[in-house]
């Protein structure tokens, strides 16, 4: 079963992250500009966005996740608009 969270206000709009595999997600700090989704694999996915507030970013995709991981089989992705404008997502 391939989830995914289709983030709508990235730069490219859609675009996708995968929550396969996916072993912890992380912010430095409460105001931190990234997320990190680490998976795995060794792979890791950062999220850039201006600076959170109270870990807002973090928390909407960690809540955005349990949301997704618990829809139908059939749905494969979650939409989801981040609380900060997107910078960058970086699949690496």
């Amino acid at each position: 079963m391939e989830k995914f969270l289709k983030v709508t206000n990235a730069p490219i709009t859609g675009q996708l992250i995968s929550l396969n595999g996916v072993k912890t997600i992380t912010t430095a700090t409460a105001t931190a500009t990234t997320v990190v989704i680490n998976y795995f694999d060794g792979t890791a996915t950062t999220v850039t966005t201006a600076a959170q507030v109270d870990h807002d970013v973090y928390t909407a995709i960690l809540d955005a996740s349990e949301q997704a991981l618990g829809t139908s089989w059939q749905k494969a992705f979650f939409n989801i608009n981040l609380p900060k404008a997107v910078t960058s997502i970086l699949n690496a």
